[in-house]
């Protein structure tokens, strides 16, 4: 209702035509973003000559059969295998990013400590260092480790808050202080120390948050060809984002139909979680952000 007093009608031509124009705006924009993705997913049922023929989009014949000869391209090896590896290093990295960077953004959101300033400061300047810089070193260090050929390079950082440390740190920092401080004062008048908050009222209010850092946790771990290229030598302990590149072959002709077919189902994992969680994540970046 207008200020007038007067009933707002949105069929009104003046109204209903920019509305109708932000729409197919929105809508074109939509379609640009996901044309990449169309366009592998048709490709995926197409033979080779046909993927690259730009006067057709859509496959003249529907070769389903790449989904089936894509899983076991792999001689002695189905993506099957790559697909439980994948997904074993997301799971246990997530599960290591929750719980150091809780531990971590708990003292620096709830309690008072000296140096705490220059602390914080310190853990977001690594957000401003290049990933990059840090290969060689690590490299060096977990060889003489003795972790080469193993998947201890990629998870145990996750329990030292390494992988995504600064930005889960400061995500659940921002978020931990939105939570009213007299749950606490009543928690310590009822004799719980500060491990006991932590655990009985900070966690429990923090499940927008510990949703969203597992949600970007996974998917960067999913989608981290780099690190799993220098760590990992044996195709048996290959990821999906490995197994991807055998496909391409110098010495024969690549089967990109079936290439772009596990390329499809490498992206499900993610798009499910993503959509199956994507009330917490919302909540989750939209409440940091307010509270602080």
């Amino acid at each position: 209702m207008r200020a007038d007093g007067m009933e707002r009608n949105d069929t009104q031509p003046g109204v209903l035509i920019p509305k109708v124009i932000k729409h197919v705006l929105l809508i074109a924009l939509a379609i640009g973003m996901l044309y990449p993705i169309i366009w592998m997913f048709l490709s995926s049922f197409q033979a080779n000559d046909e993927i690259f023929n730009v006067k057709a989009i859509f496959p003249r014949h529907w070769m389903f059969e790449n989904y089936a000869n894509g899983w076991k391209s792999i001689p002695g090896h189905t993506f099957g295998e790559f697909f439980r590896n994948s997904i074993l290093i997301s799971l246990i990295i997530v599960l290591g990013t929750i719980i150091s960077a809780s531990l971590t953004a708990y003292p620096f959101a709830r309690l008072r400590f000296r140096g705490k300033g220059i602390l914080f400061t310190l853990i977001m300047a690594t957000l401003l260092l290049p990933g990059q810089i840090l290969l060689i070193p690590r490299y060096i260090l977990f060889v003489r480790f003795g972790w080469g050929d193993s998947y201890y390079p990629l998870t145990v950082p996750a329990f030292f808050a390494q992988v995504s440390g600064a930005f889960s740190i400061y995500l659940l920092i921002q978020f931990m202080r939105g939570i009213p401080k007299e749950l606490d004062e009543a928690a310590l008048v009822d004799g719980c120390g500060y491990f006991r908050q932590f655990i009985s009222i900070i966690i429990p209010n923090c499940k927008p948050a510990l949703f969203t850092i597992g949600i970007f946790s996974f998917i960067w771990s999913w989608d981290d060809f780099l690190n799993q290229l220098i760590y990992i030598n044996s195709i048996a302990k290959f990821t999906v984002a490995l197994a991807l590149r055998l496909f391409t072959d110098n010495t024969a002709m690549t089967p990109w139909g079936q290439m772009f077919a596990m390329s499809i189902l490498s992206i499900l994992p993610c798009a499910i979680i993503f959509a199956s969680a994507q009330k917490y994540f919302v909540e989750g970046i939209v409440t940091s952000g307010l509270k602080g």
